[in-house]
């Protein structure tokens, strides 16, 4: 008897918030390696075209402290794909990227509680921090 190949799992695809970016500086957590260990499989993370501007303007205009901190979470937003289509929006970021995951049926990963309540309500599965010092997934991915 011939053994069927189970069929490879799709490539998970995980929006960042611009506060997931500033992990590695503000809990000393290296998020690539951490998403690998929880979520063992392929993934891909993305940004939307807003949040970077967003960290492109607090780079610039913010603080000195502030500005070093979001220059490196620029570096980090590097290492993730630029969403080439923001859904159209009229609100704020959360409201941004509630509405991305769910067109494109992303998963997020941000600390903000508020936006994680809110893609809860609509079972989106979210990635977040737990403890100061470990990723947690809320939801199924």
């Amino acid at each position: 008897m011939t053994e069927v190949p189970k069929p490879a799992k799709q490539k998970l695809k995980i929006i960042l918030d611009s506060n997931a970016l500033f992990v590695p500086l503000q809990f000393n957590i290296d998020i690539f390696e951490e998403l690998k260990k929880i979520l063992n499989r392929n993934f891909e993370l993305a940004i939307l075209p807003s949040i970077k501007q967003e960290l492109m303007r607090i780079a610039s205009e913010g603080p000195p402290e502030t500005r070093k901190k979001a220059a490196m979470a620029l570096k980090f937003a590097e290492k993730c794909t630029l969403l080439e289509k923001e859904p159209q929006c009229k609100g704020s970021a959360d409201d941004l990227i509630l509405q991305a995951a769910r067109t494109y049926n992303y998963s997020v990963f941000t600390n903000d509680k508020q936006l994680r309540n809110r893609l809860r309500d609509i079972n989106v599965p979210v990635i977040y921090v737990r403890q100061k010092s470990r990723l947690e997934i809320d939801g199924r991915l």
